[in-house]
This record gives structure tokens, C-alpha cells and sequence, in this order.
């Protein structure tokens, strides 16, 4: 199976390799790549200093894992932080943040290139934020004794680590020195599974939309921008996304006014959305503050605004759940925010449990999205009690980072 494993990695990375001559993205995930020992090499030789290796799948699961990474480097400044990245989305927005002191691309998973990295970095210790198992990544830990623990992980009995032809999936849970899981469920299932080192820690995404709430960013343009207008925001879309809220913008009343933040900044997916939509649209980096208030769909063509834009939401849509993974929705829930999104979300705990307290919705169409909205809106004491319950919401989940760091403290960590 370790063989399978191996054939069908190369031929992932190959297909990257190949996709790299006409798509932007898979460029970036190889040539970020290109002689990546030595880049790690050159910046760590010869330094003597004890490291943590964190490592994230992209963007979503930095931020997820923030509050764990500040928590130690207040306690334990002694360590220097390597972050790596699988996706080019999350190493070009953090390749310069100041929590770590360097960052790199994970070299692809395969024994030699685990034994390689593992060799150079000499971690300590290393957190993996909610996923990414890398067999020979894992399987190189372990042999070494250096613990590594994953953080906010869920788990469910769909996932080919519980199915019978899942063994040696399921091996790789088995030498993780200690799962911390974001509910009951998961511990259960791994429970079961006679994988018992675990502990129910919750997510950290609430401890990070909550820092993150208050310290949000103001912007003059999109102030300006709102008016005094029913505001809708729209994050993290794709094009699945892009047609429902195109279709709604279409039959809007003039009352309100549309900030959508696409997921990823391509040109022609922008230039697609705004012929789409037969209102006025303009992109933030043609915003004029004083000319462009009249336009009622404003499009985010950069990256890092959309938790501080939620703000300004009376409504808001999440991105994804028409595909395959819905987006952060908690960055709107802390802000009291009526949140809507496409009808995948199942295997976000989240998003299930909000749409089950009926404040948070689930979407099939733009007619469904517009019919939603003018429901709450003709019921404004309704849109309170979201904004109640979320707030309790938010306020009752928080807590990750510290469950975190009080069993490192009594277990692992010592200065």
C-alpha cells in the first residue's frame, strides 16, 4: 500500500507540473518548489536555536491556527517558528507575517524529501492545523520521537481512516502523539477506533474571528461606498457562487447595495461576474472615494479585507458550499450576521449546528437566497435574535487556544 501511496503522490505532483504551464496557481506550487533544500538550507545552517514547526494546508487553516502559534510565542519566546504551506494561496499571503520567523513550501510528501526536511528544520515539536496527513511526513516523526500533534482536527465515519480498506490511513492516525478535536464526535469516533489520544479542545477559528473583531479594519471607500444602504456581502466566491449572487443582484431592489470578495483573484472571473450583473459594478482598485458612490456592486480584487468587510454586512454569503468545502462563516457570525450558503455544508459542524438554530441558512437558488431575505427583512426583530444568538454563540465556543496550551504546559512543554 506504502507503494500506491508513493505512485499516486508523484502523479499528483505531476500533474501539477503539467497544469504549471497554463494555470497561475499550479506555476506558483512549482516553482515555489524549485530547489527548495537549499532555500531551507541557506536560512537555517548553522543557527543555533530550538524550533517549532507548524505546518498549514493554506490560508484558512493559518488563520485557524494563529491563536495557537501567538499563544506559544508569548510563553515561549526561547523558539523560532517554521511555517509551512501546501497551497501557493496561504504561502503568498503569510510569507511575510511576522508570527513566523520563516516560511516555506512543504516539499511534496515521499521518504527521502520528509527525511530531508525533518533533518534541516529540526523541530521540537510540530502542529499540523486540521489536516494534511502525510504518511512518510508522519511516519519520519514518530521514528524520530519528535511529537506532533494536530490542532482543531474533526473527524467523520465517512473518511477512509475508519473503512475497512483503510488500514494504512488509519496507521498514520496512530502515530500522532495527540489529536485536539473540535467536538465530541470526533473523540468518540477515534475513540472507537482504539485511537485514544485525544483531547475535545473545540476550534480555534472562534478564538481568531473573535481577536480578530476587535481589532477590525475600517476602510473610508467602502464607508462611503455603503451609503447608508442595505449592505450585502459576499465572500470567498467561486463561479457556482458567482451565478446565484449575479442572479440575485438582478432582482434586488434599489435599496441595497453588494460587496462581493471573490475566493481567488483572476481577471476573467471578475471581468464573467460584473457582464453577469446588469447593475453598476466597480472594483475596489478603481474605487474613487469621492466619485464612485452611485455604483451598486463594489468587487474586492485583492486579498485580506473580507473579516474586517463583514462588518459592514446586513446580510452575508459564504462561498463554497456548491462545491466541494464551505468557507469560514464565523468570520460573519461575529459580527451578528444573518450568514447564507450553498447546500454542501454537512461536514462543516459549525454551519450544521447554525442552520439547526435557525440562524444561519442553507441556499439552493437565487429565488431561494432573495426569498430568505425578504422574509427577515419584513421581520426585523428576527434579525435581532440572530444577532443575539450568535453573539452566544461565539462567546460559548471560545476557549481553543487555552485548552491547548494548558495540557502543552503540563504535559510536553518545558522551559
Amino acid at each position: 500500500m506504502e507503494f500506491i501511496y508513493l505512485a499516486a503522490v508523484k502523479i499528483y505532483g505531476a500533474g501539477i507540473f503539467i497544469a504549471s504551464f497554463f494555470n497561475d496557481k499550479a506555476k506558483k506550487w512549482v516553482h515555489g518548489r524549485k530547489n527548495i533544500f537549499r532555500s531551507i538550507d541557506h536560512s537555517l545552517r548553522d543557527k543555533k536555536e530550538k524550533r517549532i514547526w507548524f505546518h498549514c494546508a493554506s490560508l484558512g487553516e493559518f488563520e485557524q491556527g494563529k491563536p495557537i502559534f501567538e499563544s506559544i510565542r508569548l510563553n515561549y519566546p526561547e523558539f523560532k517558528f517554521v511555517v509551512t504551506f501546501f497551497s501557493p494561496s496561504g504561502y503568498e499571503a503569510r510569507k511575510k507575517d511576522s508570527i513566523a520567523d520563516y516560511v516555506f513550501y512543504l516539499p511534496l510528501d515521499g521518504p527521502r524529501n520528509a527525511r530531508n526536511f525533518i533533518r534541516l528544520v529540526q523541530p521540537a515539536m510540530v502542529f499540523f492545523v486540521k489536516y494534511d496527513f502525510w504518511h512518510f511526513y508522519i511516519r519520519e516523526l514518530k521514528e524520530q520521537k519528535i511529537p506532533l500533534y494536530f490542532i482543531s482536527a474533526s473527524f467523520r465515519p465517512s473518511q477512509v481512516f475508519f473503512q475497512w480498506y483503510g488500514i494504512f490511513f488509519n496507521k498514520m492516525l496512530r502515530r500522532v502523539t495527540h489529536f485536539f478535536v473540535q467536538n465530541q464526535e470526533s473523540l468518540e469516533l477515534l475513540y472507537r477506533h482504539s485511537i485514544s489520544q485525544v483531547t475535545v479542545s473545540g476550534d480555534t477559528r472562534f478564538d481568531r474571528v473573535y481577536q480578530n473583531s476587535l481589532d477590525v479594519k475600517s476602510f473610508s471607500g467602502i464607508e462611503k461606498f455603503c451609503d447608508r444602504k442595505k449592505i450585502f456581502v459576499a465572500g470567498s466566491t467561486w463561479q457556482a457562487d458567482d451565478k446565484i449572487i449575479a442572479e440575485f443582484i438582478n432582482r434586488s431592489h434599489e435599496d441595497f447595495k453588494f460587496i462581493i470578495a471573490p475566493h481567488e483573484i483572476k481577471e476573467m472571473q471578475i471581468n464573467n461576474l460584473i457582464k453577469s450583473i446588469y447593475k453598476k459594478s466597480i472594483c475596489y482598485s478603481q474605487l474613487n472615494n469621492d466619485r464612485d458612490t452611485e455604483a451598486q456592486v463594489l468587487i474586492i480584487d485583492n486579498i485580506g479585507m473580507l473579516s474586517s468587510l463583514y462588518r459592514y454586512a446586513d446580510f452575508a454569503y459564504v462561498g463554497g458550499a456548491f462545491g466541494k468545502g464551505l468557507h469560514n462563516i464565523l468570520e460573519a457570525v461575529v459580527f451578528g450576521k444573518p450568514v447564507f450558503f450553498g447546500p454542501h455544508y454537512q461536514k462543516f459542524p459549525e454551519a450544521r449546528e447554525l442552520v439547526g438554530n435557525k440562524t444561519a441558512f442553507s441556499i439552493s437558488s437565487a429565488a431561494d437566497l432573495k426569498f430568505k431575505i425578504d422574509e427577515l427583512t419584513a421581520a426585523p426583530e428576527n434579525i435581532e435574535k440572530i444577532k443575539t444568538a450568535e453573539k452566544k454563540y461565539i462567546e460559548k465556543n471560545r476557549g481553543a487556544a487555552n485548552i491547548v496550551m494548558n495540557y502543552l504546559k503540563l504535559n510536553f512543554i518545558q522551559k
